[in-house]
């Protein structure tokens, strides 16, 4: 069955990917980007390529117009746009902050929140968050991203509740480590300033460690977009999407010391109900 994907932050890495992959399966792709790439995908007959900026409200709209109006429809949305952060907590400004939500979080809010009316008429629909390994566990230097990333995951939680009546499935999709551009100046920040005292720690070794490990990671981009678009079509979406052996791993491992954790403590906590 064809579908029509409206897939966010399409020019490069996990959205590219994911434009390519539906094309190859004969699908049409509402593309959006900040700039138009010159690369042969933007042109395909089946592609809407539509420039738009998460954040504003009005370029939003204009792109799913433009979308219906093409194809009539949006079966998938894919919300993928968005950058990465990495400082120390103190060394990440509140406009550091707000601008990485802006984006991260609130990009997502307002591509969603104009996409349900349109799925809820139908009668069906799949919203896919993109989030991160990082949206499900913190990692230090992180505390902007991982926050917004949190925020994701929290929010397509209460979607898959809300929607599910009407249809719409939610899940959120939370990849490793990839070989995507991620690190690079166009979809990375830094701090303004580093702080000294930060200089020999963990969150400044992750940063470093971020910076040098560019386009070495293991994850492959075109095999992850390859798995989503199966697992579309597979339906009964999980809550939860992870994508990548080292993610997957990672997540087990945490979710085996968190139930140990909560054994730790249980008879106690139990103890705090009102007795009847």
């Amino acid at each position: 069955m064809e579908r029509v994907w409206f897939i966010t932050g399409a020019s490069r890495g996990f959205g590219r990917a994911f434009t390519e992959e539906a094309v190859k399966r004969g699908d049409k792709v509402i593309a959006t980007v900040r700039r138009v790439p010159h690369d042969d995908i933007f042109k395909h007959p089946s592609v809407l390529t539509v420039v738009m900026d998460v954040t504003k409200t009005d370029e939003v709209e204009k792109a799913i117009k433009d979308g219906m109006d093409c194809f009539g429809r949006i079966d998938v949305l894919i919300n993928n746009a968005g950058f990465g952060f990495s400082g120390a907590f103190e060394e990440t400004t509140d406009e550091d902050l707000r601008n990485l939500f802006e984006t991260d979080y609130f990009g997502v809010v307002n591509v969603t929140r104009r996409v349900i009316p349109l799925m809820r008429k139908a009668g069906k629909g799949v919203i896919l968050n993109v989030s991160s390994q990082g949206g499900l566990m913190g990692f230090s230097g992180s505390s902007a991203y991982c926050a917004a990333k949190f925020a994701v995951v929290g929010l397509s939680d209460v979607l898959r509740a809300e929607l599910g009546e009407f249809g719409i499935a939610v899940s959120a999709v939370c990849p490793g480590s990839f070989r995507t551009d991620f690190r690079s100046k166009h979809s990375f920040r830094n701090p303004s300033a580093r702080l000294d005292a930060y200089k020999d720690s963990s969150a400044h070794k992750a940063a470093k460690f971020l910076a040098e490990n560019t386009y070495t990671q293991t994850g492959n981009p075109q095999k992850a977009a390859q798995f989503l678009l199966d697992m579309v079509e597979k339906g009964n979406l999980p809550p939860r999407i992870l994508i990548g052996a080292a993610c997957c791993r990672a997540m087990k491992a945490r979710y085996e010391a968190e139930l140990k954790d909560i054994a730790s403590y249980e008879a106690a906590a139990s103890k705090t109900d009102f007795e009847e």
